[in-house]
Formats: structure tokens, C-alpha cells, sequence
């Protein structure tokens, strides 16, 4: 006669596998229905989404040109300088910081962008001076003239974004769209000189191009992007947002208009994804976006090394 040793074996593993996946669709559903209930009951929540889509939208369109152009830490170099005028902003006692990140912000950007031309101080170096110097100074007023009692609070919050996002106001919200379509529909409209001004500055000169005009559009709407993204990631992570969906696309895409493209979709699909995965798990909202757009370019890597090894 035949054990029914194994056949008892094969049945406990086999329950033991169905428990398990039906506790991992429980869970699952059990997410999704706290997802549905915040998103219905909380309105923050909705505005967190939009607010995120809108913002990651515009950034990704500038990280392609940055990339290019090889300022990829003006981002950084911005971030800071919004930061610093944000601390100044809480000194002189200012409700709406607005009036003085968004203008300090501007002209900080065309600074760098002018001074990156500079044969004496680099582009790198110009962004490392100030990004250091402003970070600095904001850190040294936010400590020397507190809003609050919880200094700590504040300066991680607003360097890391971890619940600011999940405050908004529907002003903020307003806001928000409102600057973002606007750089949307600048990049439509300047696209093709901004191309050309991206990949040879000097033969679009030549050609008639004012690329100091261009420049100058490109800096402003980086500034405008920066003082936005600091809601969603906090300023010391806004170059992820920035940078990292256009880096995952030229992995597998070569041409400018098919990487602007991936990058403008992946970068909405990665902080829609990290906002979800923040509301359900807890976690802080811009770490969050910034460790899915760093998982989504390894997979691209991934995919741009088959491809490659494809093709030979």
C-alpha cells in the first residue's frame, strides 16, 4: 500500500499557500478601501493628489534640459536658496513666504545660469556656493528667530517635505495648477527653441535664436518649478523630482521629444505611486516618491540594457 504521508504534505503546503494568498488580498483590499475612504473623507488627500500630478508633471518637462545642458544640481542649488528666503520670510514675519521664495528664487536662477558661462567660476561651482551659503543662512535664522517651538520640526519638514503636502489648502491647490499649467504651456509653445538652445547654444546664435531670451524662460520656470516642489519633497529632494524620471527615460528612449514624453508620464506615475504608498503605509511623502522614482529607473536600466543587448 502507498503512504498517505505525501498526499497529507502536498494538502498542508497547498492551504498553507491559500491562506497566504488570501490574507495578501485581504490586505490588499484593506488598503485600497483605507485609500477610497481617505480619498472620499479627507480632502487634503485629493489635493495631495493633484497638487503631486501637477507639480511632477512640469518638473520632469525642465529635468530633460537640465540633464542636457549639465546643470542637474540646480536644482539643489535652488532648493536652497527658496529655503533660505522661506527662513527669512518667517524673520521678518511675513504670512504669504510667497511674496519673497518666488522672486529671490527667480533671480537666483538667472544668477546661476548666467555665472555657469563664467570662465572663472563654473557652473558647479557657482550652484555648490550658493546652494551651501543660502542652506546655511536659512538654517542660522530659523534657529536664531524660531516660528514655533519645534525648530527640529520645521527645518525637517521643509527639508524633506514629510507632511506639508498633506496640508494643503484648496489655495495652495489653485495655485498650484495655476503656475504649473503655465509652464506646461510655456514648454509647448518655447519647445522648439528650447531644443535648440539645449543642444548647441552657440549654432542657435547663429542661427537668429535670442538664447538669452530662452535662457532666461528656462530660468524662470525652473525657479516657478522649485518653489513649487518644495510642498511635495521638501527642498533637499526636489533634484530627485527633477532628474530622476529623465535619467529612467534616456535609459531606453534616445530621441529629446520621446524622452520628454516617458519622462513627463513616469514622473506622474511615480509621485502618484508614492503618495498612495505614503497614505496606506505612513511614510513620509517625498522619501516616498523619491525611493519609487529610484526603484522605476532600475527597472528602465534594466530594460535599456536588453534592449541594447538586443539590437547587437
Amino acid at each position: 500500500m502507498f503512504s498517505s504521508e505525501p498526499r497529507k504534505n502536498s494538502n498542508a503546503a497547498f492551504s498553507s499557500a491559500t491562506a497566504a494568498s488570501e490574507t495578501g488580498v485581504s490586505a490588499v483590499a484593506e488598503a485600497l478601501n483605507k485609500l477610497v475612504y481617505y480619498f472620499q473623507t479627507v480632502p487634503t488627500v485629493r489635493y495631495a493628489f493633484i497638487v503631486g500630478i501637477f507639480i511632477a508633471l512640469s518638473a520632469s518637462l525642465l529635468g530633460v534640459t537640465l540633464v542636457l545642458k549639465r546643470f542637474s544640481f540646480i536644482g539643489d542649488g535652488l532648493s536652497h536658496v527658496a529655503f533660505g528666503a522661506m527662513a527669512v520670510a518667517a524673520v521678518v514675519g511675513i504670512t504669504d513666504n510667497m511674496l519673497i521664495v518666488m522672486p529671490v528664487t527667480v533671480i537666483s536662477a538667472v544668477l546661476l545660469l548666467a555665472t555657469g558661462k563664467n570662465a572663472k567660476i563654473r557652473g558647479d561651482a557657482s550652484v555648490a556656493m550658493i546652494s551651501v551659503g543660502a542652506l546655511a543662512i536659512g538654517y542660522l535664522l530659523m534657529n536664531k528667530f524660531p516660528a514655533t517651538n519645534n525648530v527640529s520640526g520645521d527645518v525637517c519638514s521643509t527639508l524633506f517635505g514629510s507632511t506639508s503636502i498633506l496640508s494643503l489648502t484648496l489655495s495652495d491647490v489653485w495655485l498650484t495648477v495655476g503656475l504649473s499649467t503655465a509652464v506646461v504651456i510655456a514648454f509647448i509653445l518655447f519647445y522648439h527653441k528650447i531644443f535648440a538652445v539645449t543642444f548647441d547654444e552657440d549654432f542657435a546664435r547663429a542661427t537668429g535664436t535670442k538664447a538669452g531670451v530662452y535662457n532666461l524662460i528656462i530660468a524662470v520656470i525652473i525657479a516657478v518649478i522649485i518653489v513649487l516642489a518644495m510642498n511635495v519633497v521638501g527642498s533637499l529632494l526636489i533634484s530627485a523630482l527633477v532628474i530622476f524620471p529623465a535619467l529612467s527615460a534616456m535609459r531606453v528612449f534616445k530621441s529629446f521629444k520621446s524622452v520628454t514624453i516617458c519622462a513627463a508620464c513616469l514622473s506622474v506615475l511615480c509621485a502618484s505611486a508614492g503618495i498612495v504608498i505614503s497614505i496606506i503605509d505612513g511614510t513620509p511623502v517625498g522619501s516616498t516618491i523619491v525611493a519609487v522614482d529610484i526603484v522605476m529607473f532600475f527597472i528602465f536600466w534594466i530594460i535599456g540594457l536588453v534592449k541594447g543587448g538586443v539590437r547587437k
